[in-house]
């Protein structure tokens, strides 16, 4: 059994992660990273994917066009965005 059979055989969760299924791996761990940890800054993501920032911003942008991701800015400090997983 594959690992998506195994997610899709314990919760039925597949669909959810099927816009990202096809995105380059950086994408799908910084989605990955999202689901567990809510809502980061992209400097946050960053640290926490241990991703170079350059590969975070390719990383979101992709999840953007596929809808994957909401971003807003922050209340705190208006320079930066929030970034939320949005499936």
């Amino acid at each position: 059994m594959s690992t998506t059979d195994a997610v899709t055989a314990d919760d039925g969760s597949a669909d959810r992660w099927a816009a990202v299924r096809d995105l380059p791996p950086s994408a799908k761990l910084v989605a990955k990273v999202l689901d567990y940890n809510g809502t980061l800054t992209q400097s946050e993501l960053a640290e926490e994917t241990l991703l170079p920032p350059r590969t975070v911003r390719y990383a979101l942008s992709r999840l953007e066009e596929e809808d994957v991701v909401d971003s807003r800015f922050s209340f705190t400090d208006a320079r930066k965005r929030l970034y939320s997983l949005g499936i």
